[in-house]
């Protein structure tokens, strides 16, 4: 007999990072494979393309959103255009043991983007296990463990290939997507306060894809269109990514921290297509088996796009990182040097023709215009120069007790010769009548000097003078912690407001982002996270959320003339991330008198995206793209599970877990709109021809069979 033992949970509080149990990724039906699908059902976060990693948060795109493994910034390929060249994220989720995310008000520790960071760290192994899984869609294997109690290793490659899902878009042909990548991260304790660790990657992606022809209907129930398109040509991409880092930690006390990194970050991008495409556009009624009656011809004409684009990119950076604790207060801080590299040649153009015309037509016979030309030549080495320092202060006072942080961020570009300072702090406060209750405040300035894509004008060439955005973030959240049906839930809430200047205004087509590269434009981000999660199902967690949000642009002392000779002041209008209601699930469930049969769904809602004519001049002139739609689910059969021993003769005695899965993509078979291809025409035999917008699809139903194995 023993006296009553207490165990106590305490977690940081001192900020609004929330913490993602990984587990969680197991059996989550996934097309990308990587961490990402899961950060896409949370409060505040949203994404329109299942193929892509990538996301967005409150208002903010993909280039606001900053990711850190092991301390080491990741950056993601530049020159991919849509979510069927992009592969594979660059988190392994087999390596990853933590994962913390903030969708904004995270603390001075955490870099310049003004929209979120994903602070994830990878596994330290203390044992020999491993994990090897496949299927339709490709596979992966890790193994981990020790040498001599000194040396951790983790180890983890991956091949993927979305051929089977690629076959269900509309542009039919021959789709040869490869992505593989090999990722390991070594610990050396040398002695209790004294480690050394090793992160290394190297990720090649390949996507080859000869079209040949394609069929895409669209409009609505009174207007109703076909386009129909037959190619020749192909398109070649490559993106070889290779990440070096080494890091020293040193533990002389209990209460003194320090870290020391060095890292080298290379990317090698090419993008290389020559596509002619043939197109009929009629107007048709849509008849009985989805069949189509052509009433007549709309269009016709043909286009050519030629790309031969290269991009390289060079990251070096030693870093240093330290923390101090003092009785009740801590101290952080941290400083980075960082070289950067960047070698562009790009050399792209199309040509529309259509009706016998050349778009945009000249009277002239002898003068064929592209409709678009770009041709140059970059090269941009720079330095910068960041780094912070922090204060933490835990306060015990009557009502309850109090977490204070405030910290100070500076960033130098020697590229801007632009100083940029942005003060943080975060305010939490746990009453001490109910402890299951949690407040908290955040505030700062989040500011994010351009990299690269920011500072290219539509032409290729450089804006010199391009200077950091600049984003002032207000947070209001709380937490409340309760049982339920006799089992634990939290309900948190936020509320936020972020005020915009020297923004840089962009548009976005599918991943593509193309930035103005000049800060000429305000806006603001506002709206309001709900997400209730904890045992629906007794035993495991699920959870849902809600998101409301508006977030606009203007461009003051912008003007536009209309087709009658007045001049429009456009004011304030939406950004291309403008989405009012965001919806997600997250649901486990399992059957009660055979817990080994599971199922785990994931639905999205988003509603309608704003776009608009790329080649109108009246930029406040939006459209709204239908709404995002989506449920996945998958059905597993646990085979095995630690807790089971099999027998010597079972070939299997040698795995901990085996499960298979049966997992159902786009259950509900809805097809959602991705982006528009704007097709330029000649109409009513004039030259002065429209543009129809044309739909592109994302994929269909498909269903997929996945095993994995643990030991």
């Amino acid at each position: 007999k023993i006296d009553t033992v207490m165990i106590i949970s305490r977690y940081d509080p001192t900020g609004n990072m929330q913490k993602i149990d990984v587990r969680m990724m197991d059996m989550q039906p996934n097309i990308t494979g990587g961490v990402e699908n899961l950060l896409k059902t949370l409060s505040g976060v949203s994404s329109n393309n299942e193929l892509s990693s990538q996301y967005n948060v409150r208002g903010g795109n993909f280039d606001e959103n900053i990711i850190y493994i092991n301390d080491v910034e990741i950056y993601r390929p530049f020159l991919i255009r849509e979510g069927q060249q992009e592969g594979m994220s660059f988190v392994n989720p087999d390596l990853v043991s933590s994962l913390k995310f903030s969708a904004g008000g995270y603390d001075a520790s955490y870099g310049d983007r003004m929209s979120s960071v994903l602070d994830i760290t990878y596994k330290k192994p203390t044992c020999f296990s491993g994990s090897v899984s496949g299927s339709f869609l490709g596979g992966s294997v890790h193994l981990e463990g020790t040498i001599n109690k000194k040396l951790s290793y983790l180890i983890g490659a991956r091949y993927k290939t979305t051929q089977y899902l690629l076959g269900t878009l509309d542009t039919k042909g021959q789709y040869n997507p490869d992505f593989s990548d090999i990722q390991a991260a070594l610990t050396y304790t040398v002695n209790d306060k004294l480690d050394i660790g090793f992160l290394g990657a190297f990720s090649q992606n390949i996507y080859n894809f000869i079209p040949v022809s394609q069929t895409t209907i669209f409009g609505n129930t009174f207007n109703s269109y076909q386009l129909n398109v037959y190619y020749n040509g192909n398109e070649e991409d490559r993106y070889t990514i290779a990440l070096g880092a080494l890091s020293i930690n040193y533990k002389p006390s209990k209460d003194l921290s320090l870290k020391f990194i060095g890292s080298i970050y290379n990317s090698q991008e090419q993008e290389t297509y020559d596509i002619l495409g043939q197109y009929w556009i009629n107007e048709v009624n849509i008849t009985g088996n989805n069949t189509t009656d052509s009433i007549g011809n709309i269009a016709v004409g043909s286009f050519l796009n030629h790309a031969r684009n290269y991009l390289s990119t060079n990251v070096i950076s030693i870093a240093h990182k330290g923390s101090f604790n003092l009785n009740k207060n801590r101290f952080k801080w941290g400083l980075t040097f960082q070289w950067e590299y960047v070698h562009d040649q790009i050399s792209e153009w199309d040509m529309i023709d259509s009706a016998g015309y050349s778009l945009p037509y000249s009277p002239n016979d002898n003068v064929i215009n592209l409709f678009n030309h770009v041709n140059a030549g970059n090269l941009i080495r720079s330095t910068r120069t960041f780094g912070y320092i922090m204060y933490v202060r835990e306060f015990k006072e009557e009502p309850g007790t109090f977490f204070f942080t405030a910290g100070l961020r500076a960033n130098y570009w020697d590229f801007s010769h632009q100083l940029v300072f942005s003060p943080r702090t975060q305010l939490s406060f746990q009453p001490k009548r109910n402890n299951n209750f949690l407040l908290y405040a955040a505030t700062g300035v989040y500011q994010q000097p351009p990299f690269y894509k920011e500072m290219v004008y539509p032409d290729g060439s450089i804006n010199y003078n391009i200077k950091a955005q600049k984003s002032f973030h207000f947070v209001l959240g709380s937490e409340y912690t309760f049982r339920m049906f006799e089992r634990p839930f939290k309900f948190t809430s936020e509320a936020y407001y972020k005020r915009y200047s020297d923004l840089i205004p962009y548009q976005i087509n599918n991943l593509s982002i193309q930035y103005s590269a000049v800060n000429d434009a305000i806006g603001y981000a506002t709206g309001i996270d709900f997400k209730l999660n904890g045992e629906f199902v007794k035993g495991i967690e699920s959870w849902t959320s809600l998101s409301i949000m508006q977030t606009e642009e203007k461009q003051p002392g912008k003007y536009y003339y209309d087709s009658n000779g007045n001049k429009i002041e456009p004011g304030y209008y939406p950004r291309p991330t403008d989405q009012l209601v965001n919806f997600a699930i997250y649901f486990q469930d399992y059957l009660p008198m055979d817990p080994t049969y599971r199922a785990n769904l994931t639905l999205f809602f988003g509603s309608p995206l704003p776009y608009n004519n790329p080649y109108s001049v009246a930029y406040n002139q939006v459209f709204r793209m239908p709404s995002y739609k989506r449920v996945d689910i998958g059905f597993t059969k646990v085979f095995k599970t630690a807790a089971q021993k099999f027998g010597d003769s079972n070939p299997f005695r040698f795995f901990s877990d085996i499960w298979l899965s049966l997992e159902v993509f786009n259950l509900l078979q809805i097809q959602n709109t991705v982006s528009y291809t704007w097709l330029q025409t000649v109409g009513n035999g004039q030259q002065s021809g429209g543009a129809y917008p044309v739909p592109n699809y994302l994929t269909s139903r498909r269903v997929d069979l996945k095993i994995t194995l643990k030991f």
